[in-house]
């Protein structure tokens, strides 16, 4: 059905006028025959009313796109029959009007908007003149042999017979004009109805391509977070057993001895993670605020210097952002031992003493990484899953992060509020405020504000040896 439309729409106005004017032939030569005899002397007259139908078939064939042209070819016939350029209708020529009133239900089913206002005011002026047209006696015979001939001028005939000849051409224009309308609807409705099988098409494929991309992030980050860490400590560890001398038989079996442990923790993790996947999330006990000791101890014991301080009073903070806090610091140091190797210096501080707490974290950079680059020399800059992981989850967790290298060390700034106040979240460019250093940290700690790095630091300095 859709298809036939669409020829309909193409080819069915030019086709119309085709048959209409064929019919008009057809008609004219059978009015004609009579007079076969003066043909030769009746051309001009003859040519005149074949004028009268080419330009009704031309309203009809210009009608389904270009529909001002098939009022314009109207207003001609009708202006030249005013003037007496073409003759005047006989008796059986009304049906000549006929012409652009199918040319109305062509123009109303591709006209759009005010067009179609335009267009139905004008048919309507159009039917007035033909019934001025078709009623008097300076262009016919009185009546067009519909009404009996009154033999009182334009003014009784008209006011006899005007309104009746008027509504029925008004009736017949307004059948086609539906007509037009009822197959405009009709189309619409199909396009509709494909759109709205298209929206729920496209909108279930979404869904699917939602959930599906909502668990891969959700694995791939827990993955990350928690093989990332003591896949990093195992192999740091085997490599500081191969470089061990025999005569040190006691730091041989410490880091045989953190091997096992961080790699019985990994086994852990990894069976909550995949045990804990169900339709409501993670539902396993996951880490919490008191849990970074223990982790900064276990980091300690894989020879990284790690120096840990807080200053302010401690407040509790939801689950969810506990999480991101111990994950965020488990990146941090999982980042500087793959970086920067046994022995590298991390410094940690946690400051109470604003509206959040603020987090610093900043570890030493190899020398073979230079800002903007990475740490495998030439090898091609990469961005890993660390550090857009770690934003994303001090984003969730309400708060924001900054990361960038500054000088010869990597820093890491955190902010999670208090509760659930909402913090202003970092935009991914970076942020205007810079952060807030504890005034109440021991002389002894460093200061850890990034007073050299801006939180504006790009997605390229932040993934320079890190993630």
């Amino acid at each position: 059905m859709e298809q036939t439309l669409k020829v309909a729409r193409q080819w069915g106005a030019p086709a119309a006028a085709v048959i209409f004017f064929a019919l008009w032939c057809v008609i004219e030569v059978g009015n004609l025959a009579p007079w076969i005899d003066h043909w030769a002397e009746l051309w001009p007259p003859i040519l005149q009313r074949f004028a009268i139908a080419i330009l009704s078939a031309l309203a009809i064939a210009v009608s389904a796109w270009r529909s001002v042209l098939s009022l314009g070819f109207t207003a001609v016939l009708l202006v030249g029959q005013l003037a007496y350029f073409f003759p005047p209708p006989y008796s059986n020529d009304w049906a000549v009007y006929l012409g652009p009133f199918i040319g109305l239900a062509f123009s109303m089913w591709t006209a759009r908007g005010r067009l179609r206002l335009a267009i139905a005011g004008s048919n309507v002026a159009f039917a007035g003149v033909m019934t001025f047209i078709m009623l008097s006696w300076r262009y016919g015979s009185g009546g067009d042999g519909w009404f009996r001939p009154l033999f009182m001028g334009d003014r009784g005939a008209l006011s006899n017979y005007g309104w009746q000849l008027f509504l029925f051409l008004l009736l017949i224009a307004t059948g086609c004009a539906a007509v037009g309308i009822a197959l405009a609807l009709y189309e619409d409705r199909g396009k509709l109805f494909q759109s709205k099988v298209l929206a729920q098409a496209n909108l279930k494929e979404a869904e699917v391509e939602l959930v599906v991309e909502q668990e891969r992030t959700r694995i791939a980050r827990d993955l990350h977070d928690v093989l990332a860490h003591s896949l990093a400590v195992i192999a740091a560890q085997a490599d500081g057993t191969r470089y061990l001398s025999q005569d040190q038989p006691k730091a041989v079996l410490d880091a045989l001895e953190n091997i096992a442990v961080s790699a019985r923790h990994a086994l852990v993790d990894a069976q909550r993670v995949i045990e804990g996947v169900r339709d409501d999330g993670l539902v396993a006990p996951q880490p919490r605020l008191t849990d970074v000791g223990p982790l900064v101890e276990r980091m300690r014991q894989g020879s990284l210097k790690v120096q840990q301080s807080e200053t302010g009073t401690p407040v509790e903070l939801g689950a969810g952002q506990q999480l991101a806090v111990f994950r965020i610091v488990q990146e941090c140091l999982t980042n500087a031992l793959k970086h920067g190797g046994r022995g590298t210096a991390v410094r940690i501080h946690f400051d109470w003493s604003g509206p959040g707490l603020t987090m610093h974290v900043a570890s030493d950079l190899p020398a073979s990484v230079s800002i903007g680059g990475t740490d495998d020399g030439d090898a091609t800059e990469r961005l890993g899953r660390g550090i857009p992981g770690m934003r994303e989850r001090a984003h969730l967790a309400g708060g924001w992060l900054s990361s960038g290298p500054d000088g010869e060390q990597f820093r890491v700034t955190v902010f999670i509020p208090y509760g659930s106040r909402p913090a202003a979240p970092l935009p991914e460019d970076g942020m205007d405020e810079e952060p807030v250093p504890s005034a109440k940290a021991p002389e002894h700690e460093p200061a850890l504000a990034l007073e050299g790095a801006s939180p504006s630091s790009s997605i390229a300095q932040e993934s320079a040896g890190r993630g």
